[in-house]
């Protein structure tokens, strides 16, 4: 009976149970009792904020933090001030002068230690450096709160499986920032059936210092390998790669070929001293081939249709010819998806704030990380 009240941002419960029982004051104070019991609990599981003030219940808006102002951290900032559905509660950096420095740009609240942040936050973001993750965001989530990590999840994968305990055991929400599964060239697939039997994927960068605590794999390629586990359906049962250290002490090239259970392969490579960048992505499947570039974005679709048994209410942009195939002749079509004009860092936030409020599935899960930081690891360990 309790769900309306929290469709009301402000209800006087006393009058309310007043209009259903009377003068039946015992009544009206045992049904109260239990509805005070009910919210603690609601309250415990972070499913939302609530003030209780005598006889008002009154609801408030998810409060937000972000750890870590780095370039990251600073864009997170940005997009979540922008964000009407949280209320951002403050930063924090180890370094106070970074702190004060984006505080100052966007006016908004420094938490001086980060037990300020904890007591202040219902949910953070974690876009600190990687071998940090693991112990901040364990503090967070024994504490309740929910948390946003940037990618990787974790300097290594028995953290990571570590961090997944703690969240279960507190019932917190774990959601890793593989921002790529929102980028809008992916996002204009969403409703597209797609099952890859081969895929090529380049990502290459020139050098910028900020990232290199970690090695390309960690830094680029694993979003490239956390792509190819949700298109792919399957296990990866083999991988061969090579790379070479370049300028820093970790690989900062290299070229990786996953081999899965069901016969699917993807190869991938990742560069972070090329003199020119890309973020592209080519998926073979069955009679259709998919050319996505992650950079600009856009997307071109080709697909092959036995002469006459194309689809009534397929509208391909373009035919491009047909090719003999031995019994049968296949038509060429080229589509060009519409992209939807969204920014991936806004929409994976979004997507963090529905899975803690509206219990939506969270996007990119714990999990998923993690077996995107384990295949990633086998890959380092080969070179």
């Amino acid at each position: 009976m309790f769900s309306i009240f929290e469709r009301s941002s402000h209800i006087n419960i006393f009058d309310f149970l007043k209009i259903l029982y009377g003068k039946n004051k015992k009544k009206i104070l045992k049904i109260y009792i239990k509805f005070l019991n009910y919210f603690e609990k609601r309250i415990k599981l972070g499913n939302f904020g609530i003030a209780i003030n005598n006889k008002n219940i009154k609801m408030n808006k998810l409060k937000v933090g972000v750890i870590g102002t780095g370039h990251l951290g600073r864009v997170h900032t940005m997009l979540w001030m922008k964000n009407t559905n949280i209320e951002f509660a403050g930063i924090y950096d180890a370094n106070e002068n970074r702190a004060e420095e984006i505080a100052k740009e966007f006016n908004c609240n420094v938490f001086k230690t980060m037990q300020d942040a904890i007591e202040s936050c219902d949910a953070v973001t974690i876009s600190a450096p990687t071998v940090a993750h693991f112990e901040i965001s364990k503090l967070f989530l024994e504490q309740g709160k929910h948390c946003f990590i940037e990618k990787p999840i974790t300097a290594n994968y028995n953290e990571a499986v570590e961090l997944i305990e703690i969240s279960k055991k507190n019932g917190t929400i774990i959601q890793v920032g593989h921002v790529e599964r929102f980028n809008p060239a992916i996002a204009s697939l969403k409703d597209m059936e797609i099952n890859p039997i081969f895929i090529e994927a380049h990502r290459l960068s020139q050098f910028r210092p900020r990232a290199f605590d970690v090695s390309v794999i960690h830094d680029l390629m694993i979003h490239d390998i956390d792509i190819v586990l949700s298109l792919i359906k399957s296990k990866v049962n083999k991988i061969d790669a090579n790379g070479v250290a370049v300028i820093t002490h970790t690989p900062d090239i290299c070229n990786a070929r996953l081999t899965f259970e069901n016969g699917s392969v993807a190869n991938l490579t990742a560069s972070r001293i090329s003199a020119n960048q890309m973020r592209k992505m080519r998926i073979f499947q069955k009679d259709a081939y998919f050319s996505i570039d992650f950079a600009k974005p856009d997307v071109d679709i080709f697909r092959l249709y036995d002469e006459g048994t194309e689809p009534k209410d397929y509208k391909p942009t373009t035919m491009l010819g047909s090719i003999d195939a031995g019994l049968k002749n296949k038509n060429i079509y080229f589509e060009k998806p519409i992209i939807p004009e969204i920014n991936a860092i806004g929409e994976e936030q979004q997507a963090f704030v529905s899975a803690i409020n509206d219990k939506t599935n969270v996007r990119v899960t714990a999990e998923d990380a993690a077996e995107a930081l384990r295949i990633a690891e086998e890959i380092s360990k080969l070179i």
